[in-house]
């Protein structure tokens, strides 16, 4: 179980509770924890999740490519919205796609609600593809998916993938970094990273599989600058425009 320690170093580095992953190690203090999954996690119990651990938000797989749905990201996006952890979904790029049609497929699938996380493009992987087409199919992205829900989305790379392909061209969007170490990422470039994957091997109340931890080195009210809300003057035509 994750456990909540109060101290005034930013990270204190201590052994998840329970026991149960003693090499997996949490960052401790002012930071938020995040969980992030996909099918390969099996049926949750988000219930058992939200009333025995606490995590502050959770980032759920939705689609890949043109055309996969993850087999359970309807279930995991219902059942978080309902327990009040704070959700986000996440589409896994595939550099042979459309970034176009890769983002037409994402929007068709997710309904945002008021205050969850911005979307988010997992980037891994160059499929064989040049990395220049990569970059460009993936901004396209990025471009489609901000224009149409007003808020721009967020990047997911590991750090040694992110550092040889991505860094440079995307500096304008918030940054997930995967590294998994006891040492907090630090980019070549300087740039900052807003959530931290530093650890893959988690052990959690209610997911049966291990599972990707995450922090975010900051308030609750800073998590929210990376929600989305709608648009208060789209809403406000829309209503007008209505009989």
């Amino acid at each position: 179980m994750l456990r909540i320690l109060s101290t005034c170093i930013l990270f204190v580095f201590a052994p998840l509770g329970g026991g149960k992953a003693d090499h997996a190690l949490l960052p401790m203090a002012a930071v938020l924890r995040g969980v992030d999954v996909s099918h390969h996690q099996k049926m949750i119990a988000w219930e058992d999740v939200a009333t025995k651990e606490s995590l502050d938000f959770a980032f759920v797989k939705a689609t890949e490519g043109q055309d996969f749905v993850d087999s359970l990201f309807c279930r995991n996006w219902d059942q978080l919205r309902k327990t009040g952890i704070r959700r986000g979904a996440y589409h896994f790029f595939r550099a042979y796609g459309c970034g176009d049609e890769q983002a037409a497929h994402f929007l068709s699938l997710v309904e945002m609600q008021p205050g969850d996380l911005a979307p988010v493009l997992d980037i891994e992987l160059t499929d064989g593809i040049a990395p220049e087409i990569m970059v460009q199919e993936a901004r396209i992205w990025l471009e489609i998916v901000e224009k149409a829900l007003g808020i721009k989305p967020i990047i997911y790379s590991n750090q040694h993938f992110f550092e040889k392909y991505l860094a440079g061209h995307f500096d304008e969007f918030p940054l997930w970094i995967a590294r998994y170490s006891s040492d907090k990422p630090y980019l070549s470039s300087g740039k900052n990273w807003d959530f931290w994957q530093f650890s893959n091997e988690g052990c959690i109340e209610g997911i049966s599989k291990k599972v990707d931890l995450n922090v975010f080195p900051g308030t609750r009210e800073m998590l929210d600058r990376l929600c989305w809300y709608p648009n208060p003057t789209v809403t406000a035509a829309a209503a007008v425009a209505q009989p």
